[in-house]
């Protein structure tokens, strides 16, 4: 799965000089290469401005000690299309930032982040400025999902757990009376099955419900944050059961006020 290379696109904010950080790292630890993506908007697309853009990602390059393992890439047209036609061209995963509630330059936040990852092919890794790129994927907090294609989730998450030595904390929100569907339960055990024979770290977590909140984003979060995770694990789309609240959730889930990265398939 971590067998091509690593997409990480900028717009040259902030945000992604974490993006960088957190695609070169990456890099480092499994060996990948990093294409670095700028979409050119109409101002940088004179030979002027292209330079202007190309030197702006040397830069970044060089705050992330990327040297050896980045290489650039510009393209002209909307951005979000063209970061999400890029996903199609031989690459493992897409890293990019986010302001989270604030927003990007090209307004990449809430539901716009949300619907670049839903159409990217390959997973998804959004950080955020300000993120802790040094405590990157030392413990992943994945919520059980009820979604019948949770593998290619898993996959990814396994992939990176063995490469990071992390520790994966299995989380299920427990709200007085309501019962766990039968799919959530099979995928649970599925989950455990999967983290045993990859020799993986976990931690069962049935966290009893504090507040009375039909959706699961916050409390997530909170959790999250209280054990200083490196990761958060999401599938991008709804499940049936949540369909109706999931995109709301999603939203917090990515612009997290913690500034925990959120892993997405």
């Amino acid at each position: 799965m971590l067998d091509k290379d690593i997409l990480c696109a900028t717009d040259l904010t902030a945000a992604s000089d974490q993006a960088v950080r957190a695609a070169v790292l990456l890099a480092a630890r499994t060996g990948m290469q990093v294409s670095l993506l700028h979409v050119l908007n109409r101002d940088e697309r004179s030979n002027e401005g292209r330079e202007e853009v190309t030197q702006a990602m040397r830069d970044q390059t060089q705050k992330a000690q990327g040297n050896d393992q980045i290489t650039y890439k510009l393209l002209d047209g909307d951005f979000m299309k063209r970061i999400a036609e890029e996903t199609t061209q031989d690459h493992s995963l897409l890293v990019l930032g986010t302001h989270g509630p604030r927003g990007l330059r090209q307004s990449l936040f809430g539901a716009d982040i949300l619907k670049l990852v839903r159409h990217s092919t390959i997973p998804s890794l959004v950080v955020q400025e300000g993120t802790d790129t040094e405590q990157l994927l030392s413990t992943i907090v994945m919520p059980v999902a009820a979604h019948a294609d949770i593998d290619r989730l898993l996959a990814i998450v396994c992939a990176l757990a063995k490469t990071f030595a992390s520790e994966v904390h299995l989380y299920q929100l427990m709200r007085p009376g309501e019962l766990a569907s039968d799919t959530l339960l099979k995928n649970k055990m599925h989950m455990i099955q999967c983290f045993k024979a990859e020799g993986i770290r976990y931690v069962e977590v049935n966290e009893p419900s504090s507040t009375f909140s039909v959706g699961f984003a916050e409390p997530t979060i909170e959790y999250a944050e209280r054990i200083h995770a490196g990761c958060i694990a999401i599938m991008s789309h709804a499940s049936d059961e949540f369909r109706y609240i999931a995109d709301a959730e999603k939203e917090r889930m990515l612009a997290n006020h913690a500034r925990i990265p959120v892993l997405c398939v």
